[in-house]
């Protein structure tokens, strides 16, 4: 089971990584804090201080077309914000 999806580069998180040394991943909704702290700390060879989570709720729409009434979702997400080590930081951009 991976447990980290992707990273979460945005300008905010951009901001927040400067500035608080936070940096933001979509995560497995079934994850844990300890399970996401060992696999930042596997994945980048860095020191975690703190993780904090955020279970992200789906979005529904209603739409009204030609053929009917048409409703939907997206998908639910679990978001990590993880804290690393003063001195230390997670270089996104080394693999393009």
């Amino acid at each position: 089971m991976s447990i980290i999806i992707k990273p979460i580069v945005t300008e905010k998180m951009t901001k927040q990584s400067e500035v608080l040394n936070q940096f933001g991943f979509f995560v497995d909704k079934k994850a844990n804090k300890v399970q996401i702290k060992k696999a930042v700390e596997a994945a980048y060879g860095v020191s975690v201080v703190s993780v904090n989570t955020i279970n992200v709720r789906p979005n529904r729409t209603t739409k009204y077309t030609k053929s009917g009434l048409i409703s939907g979702k997206t998908n639910a997400e679990k978001k990590a914000i993880v804290q690393v080590q003063e001195g230390e930081t997670i270089d996104f951009y080394n693999n393009i």
